[in-house]
């Protein structure tokens, strides 16, 4: 039997309606949250694909619509604000199964902030933006540095926001896989990673 389809719960705010797509799993043996990107939203390709393809091994995956994008904004709040959406959705989801978070580009951002107060087990940062494509000296990756939890970065080879190795040397755990941002280039490498690297729980 295949795994069930996706559900739809819309979530108030402080900051207006949030909206998490869940994806379940016949058998559940842990939950992943990932956030979308400031670009895009939860229907990204590498969002899409873990959705698809995680429950058939026990991973619930719930993408989370920031209230900016439920409402039709083109532009991202604060990333302060986003935090505080963030955990506050964490906070109101049940712990039965180990819970991991994540997310695209400004969503793994969030995640990797936020990942020890949220309470997570670990963090999968997709595409992160390390640094303004052209602008290495605007590097973010304190924010890599400091999450206190274990982190898989799964990085496109000719990602102008970080190429794999600039990540891996601020101490990151890092997959390289071809392709740029999008990491729609192989997305079945992409799937296999996060797979691997969330069997550690549950």
């Amino acid at each position: 039997m295949s795994d069930p389809a996706p559900v739809v719960r819309e979530v108030p705010t402080g900051r207006g309606p949030s909206r998490l797509h869940i994806w379940p799993s016949q058998q559940p043996l842990r939950r992943l949250l990932l956030g979308h990107g400031a670009g895009g939203g939860v229907h990204a390709p590498d969002l899409m694909a873990l959705a698809e393809t995680l429950p058939a091994t026990g991973t619930e995956v719930w993408l989370v619509e920031q209230p900016w994008r439920v409402a039709g904004r083109r532009v991202a709040p604060a990333p302060a604000i986003l935090d505080e959406v963030w955990l506050h959705l964490v906070g109101d989801v049940s712990r039965e199964l180990p819970l991991l978070v994540g997310g695209r580009s400004a969503g793994a951002r969030v995640a990797v902030r936020t990942a020890l107060a949220s309470g997570a087990a670990a963090a999968v940062a997709l595409a992160f933006p390390l640094h303004p494509p052209g602008k290495p000296e605007r590097s973010r990756a304190v924010e890599l540095a400091d999450t206190g939890v274990p982190v898989l970065v799964v990085q496109g080879e000719s990602d102008p926001f970080g190429r794999p190795s600039e990540v891996e040397a601020v101490g990151a755990t890092v997959l390289g896989v071809a392709g740029d941002h999008s990491l729609r280039a192989d997305l079945p490498a992409v799937t296999a990673a996060v797979e691997r690297f969330v069997r550690a729980w549950g």
